[in-house]
């Protein structure tokens, strides 16, 4: 492996230390510099480009991650590496990460050999996420393909076709007396129809009947 340039970011210097302490045990590993915010990463940036920027979220003014975006966003530095390391395990802040373009997420208690091995994925092109991590991926994905799901698939003939006229703008009523049913059914279809899809009002359904292609605006 070529000599990887690493820069740190971290507003706690006893964790910048026991990062870089980890990090000098490999050869190929050489440490630019070391910031404890955008400010400083930035001033540091001027004077080298690094390989790898391993960064926390929590910093001050900006977070690791709007500086991971805004580097993802210039030209002069989109070739970098983010890797996050953090205490923050919540699905949004990994998601939100990962969208940013960070290549890698790593909780705090990430051991030496991860670590190495994350900086080495990420220098091949690949992407790293740690075991714990990658679950909390999995199951977002998997919730989401779920939802994805919900189309008007999941709703009978005669909810799709009260849907339909609804959202053109058809009162109860007439809905009721087109389809020779009374307007109590139909009031009962619109209800089921929210609680399948999850829809809390009249406008949510219109607007998911547009989205579904049931209806033109």
């Amino acid at each position: 492996m070529n000599s990887v340039n690493i820069i740190l970011v971290d507003d706690h210097p006893i964790v910048r230390q026991g990062i870089r302490s980890l990090l000098e045990f490999n050869e190929h590993f050489n440490i630019l510099g070391e910031a404890d915010q955008s400010k400083s990463l930035f001033l540091l940036l001027n004077q080298g480009i690094p390989d790898v920027i391993i960064l926390d979220i929590s910093l001050p003014h900006e977070s690791g991650i709007e500086i991971c975006r805004k580097l993802q966003a210039d030209e002069k530095y989109r070739e970098i590496k983010c890797i996050i390391l953090s205490m923050f395990m919540q699905e949004d802040f990994i998601l939100n990460a990962i969208q940013a373009g960070a290549k890698s997420y790593l909780p705090k208690n990430t051991g030496r050999d991860e670590l190495f091995a994350a900086i080495e994925a990420v220098m091949k092109g690949d992407e790293y996420f740690s075991p714990d991590i990658a679950a909390i991926i999995m199951k977002s994905f998997v919730r989401k393909a779920k939802q994805d799901n919900e189309s008007d698939a999941s709703l009978s003939k005669r909810e799709i076709e009260i849907l339909q006229l609804f959202s053109k703008g058809m009162p109860n009523q007439e809905i009721a007396d087109k389809l020779f049913i009374s307007i109590r059914t139909v009031e009962s279809h619109k209800n089921h129809i929210m609680q399948k899809l999850g829809l809390k009002n009249s406008v949510d359904l219109v607007k998911y009947a547009i989205k579904a292609g049931l209806t033109e605006l």
